[in-house]
């Protein structure tokens, strides 16, 4: 029997609350956890609820994603952030990133992509599109964060191995362990370890901040070869 994905919704308006729990509830494999108006009543229903996912809107009043993001990531680890966003919230999406958001999904998505949005996440994946992720590292190359020590260290200076390069890229393309271990012939457990590995080596704490990690890379490097 497929486990059902408990989600919550953090928006201050009520209509889209109501929409998104609507969209939400009426599929099979899905319930509500709960709805809140700001990042901090997101903070306290997930102390009091099991919230798989938390469909964070990145504008509120008081507490805002960004805020939300952090508060919900200390309460509940293992509960996963997807920000609700627009292309105007760049800077924010990256704070929200940097405290373990699982990616951004845009406010106008479908209702079946915000769906398939968080299977995806619920499966390991990162939320990123590669040209919004290219965006991203410019953001934080004008913010860089003081957690964040190999983020200007190119990775031929990392003892990075060709496996561990090629399970990066595969991550930071949205894919699964799973996924992974079908396209390189391993299995899942293998690449897990390979994962774990990889974090420690490059001090990143997610496999968000790899996937933002490995686009910075790429964008350094056309850099340099322009």
């Amino acid at each position: 029997m497929t486990s059902v994905i408990r989600v919550a919704i953090a928006d201050d308006d009520i209509f889209i609350r109501e929409s998104l729990s609507m969209i939400v509830q009426i599929k099979e494999g899905f319930e509500i956890a709960g709805t809140c108006a700001n990042g901090k009543e997101a903070q306290e229903l997930v102390q009091k609820e099991q919230v798989d996912i938390i469909l964070m809107d990145m504008r509120m009043p008081e507490y805002d994603g960004v805020e939300g993001t952090r508060l919900v990531k200390e309460a509940s680890p293992a509960t996963k952030v997807i920000i609700l966003t627009t292309f105007d919230d760049e800077q924010a999406l990256v704070q929200a990133l940097r405290y373990g958001a699982s990616g951004y999904l845009l406010k106008n998505s479908a209702p079946g992509q915000l769906l398939d949005s968080i299977r995806s996440v619920m499966s390991g994946n990162v939320l990123m599109d590669h040209n919004m992720a290219l965006k991203l590292t410019t953001l934080i190359d004008q913010h860089p964060a003081t957690n964040e020590p190999n983020q200007d260290i190119p990775w031929e200076r990392l003892n990075l191995t060709a496996s561990e390069r090629g399970i990066i890229e595969h991550i930071a393309n949205g894919r699964t362990n799973r996924e992974i271990a079908e396209a390189l012939y391993l299995s899942e457990g293998t690449v897990k370890n390979y994962v774990t590995e990889i974090l420690s080596k490059l001090a990143l704490r997610d496999r968000t901040q790899l996937a933002i990690w490995y686009w910075k890379q790429i964008a350094n490097s056309s850099i340099g070869n322009s």
